[in-house]
C-alpha cells in the first residue's frame, strides 16, 4: 500500500477529537487509510444495505455492536445516525471513538453540524500527491504521462487501462452520485455540463455562458457547481483582493481535484496529445494548484491558495496568503525557460513590495534555477513547494 502523507494527522485528529470524519472523492483511499491507520477498530460499511437497513430502522442497537467505537464507511447515506451518535460520544468522552468516512461532502456536513459541531476533525483526503507516488517508486516519468493518469488510487493498485478507468468513474458518479444528491431528469444535459466545465479548466467561471451552452439558467449552473464542489470533483480558486487599489477581476477560476478527470471528459485518449494540445497549459496548471492543495491538506492546513488578475490582464496564477505575507507562484506548461515567463510575477512584485515572499515559477521542464531572484522549479520536484505553502 501507497504511504499516505494524511497518516499522521488522521493519528493525531484521532487523540484530538471525539469523531474523525475522513472525506473526499471517491475512490481516493478513504476507506483504505481508515482501516490502516485504525485497524484496531471494527468496520462497517453503510454501502451495504443490510448494514443501512439496521442503522435507519434500530441506530441505538446498530451502535451497541459497537462498544469501542469504529469505523463507519459512507457515513452520510445514515443522516438519522448523527444524533443518537452525540449522546454515545458524549457518553463516553473519549477522543477518537468513531471513524466516518464520506465522498459526498454536503451530505455529511449537513449532518454533522446539526449534532456534533465541535466534535469532529475533518480531513480531506485527495487521490495521490505526487510526493506519495514518488515515495513508492510509482510516480509517472513525464508530465504529460502524470496529466494523463492522475492521482486516483486503483490506477496504480490495479492493472487498468487508465481511460476506460476514467470513463467508469465518470459514468458511475453521474449515474449514481448525481442520482442520489439532485434531481436531474436529463442527465445528458448534467454530462454536457460536466464536459464544458473540464473544457474552462482555468478560465474565469462565466455562469452565462456555461448554462447559454447546455440549455440551463444560471441558477441551475450554480446548483450543479455546488453539486460537483460537494462531491470533489472540481473546485473554485477565488481571487485575492488585499491592498494595491488596482480594479480587480472578482470572478473565481474553476479546476478538477484531479485534472486526468478533466483530460479524460476532453476527449484526451493518450499521453502524447498533452504535448500539443491546446490545453496543455490549462491542465498542467490544474495539476500544480491541485499538488499544492493537497501538501497544505496533509498537514491539517486550511486552503490558502487564490489567484491574483487586474482588469487590465496582468495575472499570476497563484497567490499562497499566509497572513501577513504573500507567496506569489507563476505556472508554464513549457519545458524551455522563457525570459517573458518572468514579466507577470516582476510586476506583482513592484505592487506588492515587502508583503511578497519566495516568488516561484513552477514549470514543466527538469531542473531548478534562479532567476533575478526568482525561484524556478520543475514539476517533478513540486513537492518542496507543497510542503511549504
Amino acid at each position: 500500500m501507497i504511504t499516505r502523507q494524511a497518516a499522521d494527522l488522521a493519528k493525531k485528529m484521532a487523540n484530538e477529537f471525539k469523531v474523525v470524519a475522513v472525506v473526499g472523492p471517491r475512490q481516493s483511499g478513504k476507506t483504505t487509510l481508515a482501516r490502516a491507520v485504525f485497524a484496531n477498530k471494527r468496520y462497517v460499511s453503510l454501502e451495504e444495505p443490510d448494514n443501512l437497513q439496521f442503522a435507519r430502522e434500530d441506530p441505538r442497537r446498530f451502535f451497541d455492536q459497537y462498544p469501542d467505537g469504529a469505523v463507519i464507511d459512507e457515513a452520510q447515506r445514515c443522516p438519522d445516525l448523527f444524533s443518537h451518535l452525540q449522546g454515545i460520544v458524549d457518553a463516553r468522552n473519549t477522543p477518537g471513538q468513531f471513524i466516518l468516512t464520506g465522498s459526498q461532502h454536503f451530505g455529511l456536513m449537513q449532518s454533522i453540524t446539526q449534532s456534533l459541531a465541535g466534535r469532529v476533525g475533518f480531513l480531506r483526503l485527495l487521490p495521490f500527491s505526487l510526493k506519495e507516488l514518488q515515495s513508492a517508486d510509482k510516480a509517472p516519468d513525464s508530465i504529460e504521462t502524470m496529466l494523463f493518469k492522475g492521482g486516483y488510487p486503483p490506477l496504480y493498485d490495479q492493472p487498468v487501462v487508465p481511460e476506460r478507468w476514467l470513463d467508469a468513474y465518470i459514468t458511475t458518479y453521474v449515474e449514481r452520485d448525481v442520482r442520489q444528491l439532485i434531481n436531474i431528469r436529463d442527465l445528458s444535459a448534467f454530462q454536457l455540463f460536466l464536459r464544458l466545465c473540464a473544457a474552462n479548466v482555468g478560465q474565469m467561471l462565466n455562469a452565462s455562458r456555461l448554462g447559454g451552452d447546455v440549455g440551463i439558467d444560471q441558477k441551475t449552473v450554480r446548483a450543479w457547481i455546488g453539486l460537483l464542489e460537494s462531491s470533489f470533483i472540481v473546485f473554485r480558486l477565488l481571487p485575492h483582493f488585499r491592498n494595491y487599489r488596482k480594479r480587480l477581476v472578482k470572478t473565481p477560476k474553476l479546476y478538477f481535484y484531479d485534472p486526468a478527470l478533466a483530460a479524460r471528459l476532453m476527449g484526451i485518449e493518450s499521453p502524447g496529445q498533452l504535448v500539443t494540445h491546446p490545453q496543455r497549459g490549462a491542465l498542467f496548471e490544474n495539476w500544480v494548484i491541485a499538488e499544492l492543495l493537497k501538501g497544505r491538506g496533509a498537514r491539517g492546513k486550511a486552503d490558502n491558495l487564490f489567484f491574483w488578475r487586474s482588469h487590465v490582464g496582468h495575472e499570476i496564477d497563484v497567490i499562497a496568503d499566509r497572513g501577513d505575507l504573500l507567496l506569489p507562484i507563476e505556472i508554464k506548461s513549457g519545458s524551455t525557460i522563457a525570459s517573458d515567463w518572468f514579466v507577470g510575477l516582476q510586476k506583482w512584485l513592484d505592487l506588492a513590495g515587502s508583503e511578497a515572499v519566495k516568488p516561484t515559477l513552477v514549470y514543466g521542464g527538469r531542473g531548478q534555477q534562479s532567476r533575478k531572484g526568482i525561484d524556478v522549479i520543475p514539476w517533478n520536484e513540486i513537492e518542496h513547494l507543497a510542503d511549504s505553502v
